[in-house]
């Protein structure tokens, strides 16, 4: 992701927030059980997963995607990031963890072993998509957990056309 990307990302976590349609899209979108892992998020998560799902939406219908792949998409992009939750990442710790990983990767793998805030951010920050994935399996979401463990990794020739998507969406987010 791109400096001005990352700099438009902080501003929207700081300025946005969820309305009343954004909440009727989410409760059309997600099954009742999987709700609470959304509003779990930080607020900004929450956000940023509402831009994900709408830029995802956008994207699924240029390619024409059937509404079974664009309602798995849906809920993939909304639950993608349910790893991380109120209190382990505010914005700043987001920045934080972002800004250690780029220029001080060796430091902050080696601070995640630590149990303070610090190492407890930066753990969840690189291991959010198997914490989201564990919990989505709690609940029996099994094929979304399928996609969201893999949507920071490298595209691969297995991929499938969602997780390809979710992690444009992402990235464009």
């Amino acid at each position: 992701m791109s400096a001005a990307q990352r700099v438009r990302q902080f501003v929207r976590a700081l300025t946005q927030h969820l309305d009343e349609d954004d909440r009727r899209f989410i409760y059309l979108h997600l099954p009742g059980r999987a709700v609470p892992l959304f509003y779990a998020m930080h607020p900004a998560d929450q956000v940023h997963a509402r831009n994900v799902a709408y830029t995802a939406l956008d994207m699924a219908r240029a390619q024409n995607f059937t509404r079974e792949q664009k309602e798995f998409l849906m809920r993939c992009a909304l639950l993608h990031d349910v790893g991380r939750t109120k209190g382990d990442l505010n914005v700043m710790g987001k920045v934080m963890a972002v800004l250690m990983r780029h220029y001080a990767p060796g430091l902050a793998k080696r601070w995640m072993q630590h149990r303070d805030p610090i190492g407890h951010a930066l753990y969840v920050a690189r291991h959010h998509a198997e914490i989201g994935a564990a919990r989505l399996r709690a609940i029996g979401l099994y094929e979304e957990a399928a996609v969201i463990v893999h949507h920071h990794e490298p595209e691969t020739k297995g991929d499938s056309e969602v997780l390809r998507l979710l992690r444009a969406a992402d990235e464009r987010n």
